[in-house]
């Protein structure tokens, strides 16, 4: 019984070997047949054969596989409104219109410096350091002088002419008073010790030098006991409540700071931000850094601000709507300006375009684009010097001739094969377009005289 058994268990076997051989071989014959091979559908790039005589001269092939290896990436030109911030360094400054110096009126010398050296806040009318020159002293008593007499005779009194006394010059003048207040002024006293001494009728010989204003010294050029002549410059006192913001701008960035605009500054590090006006005052052009020199101003609560700081000043833009493109895309030779246009299949054709305003990251295309065209806006350094190269042989194989319609170079051989030429007084003129020769066949004239 198990002899039987192990029989038909080694018949199942060889059947079964037999079977899987045969069942293997058959597969195998599938996978080389040749119709199965013929079978397999082409691509559309490889059954289709684009026709190139329209474009321009230059225009290259690439097929996808090298897009990828020279990293070709592809944009869509748009039209829309262009919304920017535009970012600049400023530098802060004092107002020169409220800088105050100090100067000596007349040769002295210091007696007494009170405690405010540079950088110090100080009020208006604030003693900073007392002086003597014997020149007061004259000028003090001038002015004791005219007082007395003006009140002893009184105001307003007159002496009549008939008398024969000489008349008084303090009772004929209402201003002698006035005038020897100029003349201690002019000398540099202030006007509180001017009237201390008009009140308490004492010749002082300590003369003070005040503050004119409130502000923070920014000079001082005294010491004591040290003598000092007429135009000595003693102290500089700046007032920093408002400050300007210096920035230098590029000629075609100029446009936007207009007088009155708004701009925002910002404290780098200290996360505070001012609200700055771009002043009337015409900008500077700097001849060594090619740049103009745009002023603005802005409120300074708590004297945050100080001369010499750098500030980052942004400017928003808002403009209307226009073709733009990427930067990058233009490749701008010096002589002319061209973008790449994707035409499918792997082509990419050179255009050149005129080019606008550019802010950013974004060029303002004049004319050459219009919006929903592919551009390469990376890998296009790579793509025009093959195209350099196809110009190249173009011009060894065949000649090119100017399109005088469009203005656009063509290849005769590409323009006598797709039938673009028209002979006109003649002549024979090529097209890179059936738009383009249109136009030419109705009024050749108008055209040969351009």
């Amino acid at each position: 019984m198990k002899k039987f058994l192990y029989t038909i268990l080694i018949i199942l076997i060889i059947v079964g070997s037999f079977w899987a051989g045969s069942w293997y071989s058959q597969r195998k014959a599938v996978k080389v047949d040749p119709s199965a091979v013929k079978s397999i559908p082409v691509t559309v790039e490889e059954e289709t054969e684009t026709d190139t005589s329209s474009m321009a001269p230059g225009t290259v092939r690439i097929t996808p596989e090298r897009q990828q290896a020279i990293g070709v990436r592809l944009g869509v030109v748009d039209k829309k409104p262009v919304t920017h911030t535009l970012r600049i360094l400023g530098r802060v400054a004092a107002d020169e219109t409220k800088i105050y110096r100090i100067n000596a009126s007349v040769d002295g010398w210091i007696k007494e410096i009170y405690p405010n050296s540079v950088g110090s806040l100080v009020k208006k009318d604030e003693v900073l350091a007392t002086f003597y020159s014997p020149q007061f002293l004259d000028a003090e008593q001038g002015y004791l002088y005219a007082l007395g007499t003006v009140e002893r005779l009184g105001p307003g009194r007159r002496l009549e002419l008939g008398r024969k006394e000489a008349p008084n010059p303090a009772a004929l003048d209402p201003y002698v008073v006035q005038r020897q207040i100029d003349v201690l002024r002019g000398m540099g006293m202030g006007d509180t010790q001017i009237e201390e001494v008009g009140r308490t009728r004492q010749i002082t010989q300590d003369i003070k030098i005040t503050a004119p204003a409130d502000g923070f010294v920014i000079a001082r050029n005294v010491s004591p006991e040290q003598r000092f002549l007429k135009g000595t410059e003693l102290y500089r006192i700046t007032d920093l409540s408002r400050v300007w913001i210096l920035a230098d701008v590029f000629e075609h960035e100029a446009r936007y700071f207009k007088p009155g605009v708004k701009a925002k500054v910002h404290l780098p590090h200290q996360k505070r931000t001012y609200q700055a006006t771009v002043s009337e005052v015409l900008p500077i052009f700097d001849p060594t850094t090619r740049t103009l020199k745009v002023r603005l101003e802005t409120d300074n609560p708590e004297f945050v601000l100080r001369p010499d700081m750098f500030v980052d000043v942004e400017l928003p833009i808002s403009l209307p709507p226009a073709v733009t493109v990427p930067a990058d895309a233009v490749l701008d030779s010096g002589l002319k300006k061209t973008v790449f246009v994707d035409r499918g299949y792997g082509f990419f054709e050179p255009l050149e375009v005129e080019t606008g305003w550019h802010i950013g990251n974004r060029v303002e295309i004049v004319k050459g684009l219009k919006p929903g065209e592919r551009i390469v806006i990376s890998g296009n350094f790579l793509i025009d010097s093959e195209s350099r190269l196809e110009l190249a042989a173009a011009g060894m194989v065949g000649t090119l001739s100017k399109d005088p319609v469009c203005g656009i170079d063509v290849s005769i051989s590409k323009a006598e094969k797709a039938g673009r030429k028209s002979t006109y007084q003649g002549k024979v003129y090529y097209f890179t377009s059936d738009e383009c020769k249109e136009q030419f066949d109705k009024n050749p004239e108008r055209y040969v005289k351009q």
